[in-house]
């Protein structure tokens, strides 16, 4: 049982967590209503995919070393510097696999966006932000949450000025906004590295980085597919329902994946203190709780949006107020998403990361082909949307029975 003292410091720690969630969500909330509003409804739809787009290509950087990096700065601290040295040098080294994604991502998506917008949007995403948070997974890893915390709002808050920059001088073109996202997250990126980077020597010792691939590459798998079922949705939509839907769509999903910053807190300290200690097995009472804790938490962050637009539906902006109509057809989404990114974060902290992989291709895979169905089936630009609770229903059962199966079985136990 856990001690009170413990159960204290990890209350804290969430507290402190959650509370940066609250902050990032207040600022993150800001940056998109700009980003939303000022851009039309098609351009808006070639960012957020774009954007989407960049975030899973960033995750083949480094072929995915931030696994060995996120488990030195946990377990053995003094090597964090040693392993950032090898997660660089990785970098470059991922560089030209980099640029064939990229292309291909080109001519299979993206054909009629400008090909300058969507290589800043994928630059800031690969070379911006996702060096942000490097710097706040280290720290996060050496459990300085305050300081992880307030990087990533740091790194929001800059982002919301450039946006609230953009709108300032009257700019509009998507060209335009992705020079401006472009600076932002380098900008960010150099704060993360010159203010909020640890003290850490940088030692490069390639016989240490061969061995640890083998935990890298799987982790890095799984990461990628996460991240491709969590945005594959809106390349989907961008192809077969074209970038006004896209748009529509983007927004009505970015609401949805707000209510998720308060859950992905408590998803962090869960992982660590299963990574920390193998023995940890909650009661099926208690996983039972959590569940339907998180479900509540989503879905009452969705319906305080749906006031709020009730009250007002252009209170948040003319295109948002245009897809607040979608936003009662997908009532169940926000919970079943959440859970499902629940779900794969317990099967990280239980290294069960081959499996976390096989799950989560197995949801992006269902989740694509169903998506393509219901739209290539609609006879209306919209009239798919309420099948998305359906299909989450579907990707719930997959994800839920495949945890349970691991989490009933003996401490210790591994098939």
């Amino acid at each position: 049982m856990t001690s009170p003292r413990s159960l204290r410091d990890h209350l804290r720690d969430y507290l402190t967590l959650a509370s940066g969630s609250i902050g990032r969500l207040v600022i993150a909330l800001a940056y998109f209503l700009v980003a939303a509003n000022v851009l039309s409804l098609a351009d808006f739809g070639l960012f957020a995919t774009a954007s989407g787009a960049g975030i899973v290509l960033s995750r083949f950087a480094a072929f995915g070393f931030i696994s060995p990096l996120f488990r030195a700065a946990t377990v053995r601290p003094r090597l964090t510097g040693t392993y950032l040295a090898g997660y660089l040098f990785l970098f470059v080294l991922s560089v030209p696999l980099l640029v064939v994604l990229a292309t291909g991502l080109r001519f299979s998506v993206f054909g009629d966006m400008p090909l300058v917008a969507l290589v800043l949007i994928l630059c800031a995403e690969v070379l911006g932000w996702r060096m942000l948070e490097v710097v706040a997974i280290i720290n996060n890893g050496q459990r300085a949450f305050g300081k992880a915390t307030v990087l990533i709002l740091a790194g929001s808050a800059i982002r919301t000025f450039a946006a609230l920059g953009f709108w300032w001088f009257g700019f509009s073109s998507l060209t335009e906004w992705a020079w401006t996202y472009l600076a932002a997250n380098l900008v960010a990126a150099a704060l993360a590295f010159g203010v909020f980077l640890p003290p850490l020597r940088l030692r490069l010792r390639l016989a240490l980085y061969g061995r640890q691939m083998r935990d890298a590459l799987p982790a890095a798998t799984a990461d990628i597919i996460f991240y491709l079922q969590a945005e594959l949705d809106k390349s989907v939509v961008l192809v077969m329902a074209g970038p006004r839907v896209a748009g529509l769509y983007a927004i009505a999903m970015r609401i949805i994946d707000l209510t998720a910053m308060p859950v992905r807190s408590f998803n962090q300290l869960a992982m660590q203190q299963i990574m920390t200690d193998r023995q940890v097995r909650t009661s099926t009472p208690m996983l039972l709780l959590v569940e339907l804790a998180i479900a509540a938490v989503s879905i009452g962050g969705l319906l305080a949006a749906m006031a709020l637009l009730w009250w007002n539906p252009l209170v948040l902006g003319r295109n948002i107020g245009a897809a607040s109509a979608l936003f009662p057809l997908l009532l169940a989404v926000p919970a079943l998403r959440n859970l499902i990114e629940y779900h794969a974060e317990l099967l990280y902290g239980l290294q069960r990361t081959g499996l976390r992989a096989a799950l989560l291709a197995t949801i992006a895979v269902l989740k694509a082909g169903l998506l393509a169905l219901v739209i290539s089936l609609s006879t209306t630009d919209l009239g798919w949307t309420p099948w998305l609770n359906v299909i989450f229903v579907a990707l719930y059962a997959v994800s839920a029975a495949t945890v349970w199966q691991v989490i009933r079985k003996p401490v210790g136990s591994r098939p």
